[in-house]
């Protein structure tokens, strides 16, 4: 299957809203407001210091997607890029949609020389894509995630 990776422009912002609508849909079982979604992607897209956006293509429709956002590391003193909003369209799962976006950001990151390393979040249960990111050579670590989410209030 060909697939061609881009990165994401404001003319995207429509498809990306759909894909992370679906994503917490699918893993969060909950309805994200339309507005607020669509402001904190164009937010994103305006603003390169929060992150970026990358999609995949097949013929020249978008099928994937993810979003990569930064934290800093004292200890190593680079950035970890976090890969997030992860969604691939249901007929492309399982066609390599996903290791194509992963191989760029990958690439991209090594090529910067500032970048430390890649991370990602996955949901306990979700054994599927726990395969594919160790097959990525992806380690779990020893940390859960905590948070205190002031918007929708989980």
């Amino acid at each position: 299957m060909n697939i061609t990776i881009r990165p994401a422009q404001i003319s995207d912002k429509i498809i990306i809203a759909d894909f992370n609508a679906a994503i917490a849909r699918e893993t969060e079982h909950i309805e994200l407001n339309r507005e607020r979604l669509i402001a904190g992607i164009e937010a994103l897209l305006h603003d390169a210091s929060k992150g970026f956006y990358i999609l995949a293509e097949h013929n020249g429709r978008v099928v994937g997607q993810t979003m990569v956002t930064y934290e800093w590391s004292d200890w190593r003193n680079g950035m970890f890029w976090w890969i997030q909003s992860v969604y691939v369209q249901q007929e492309f799962r399982k066609s390599g949609v996903f290791t194509k976006l992963f191989q760029h950001i990958e690439q991209e990151a090594k090529k910067r020389g500032d970048v430390c390393g890649l991370r990602l979040y996955v949901e306990r249960h979700n054994t599927r894509a726990q395969k594919i990111y160790e097959k990525l050579n992806m380690k779990k670590t020893n940390y859960d995630l905590y948070e205190t989410d002031f918007v929708l209030h989980r």
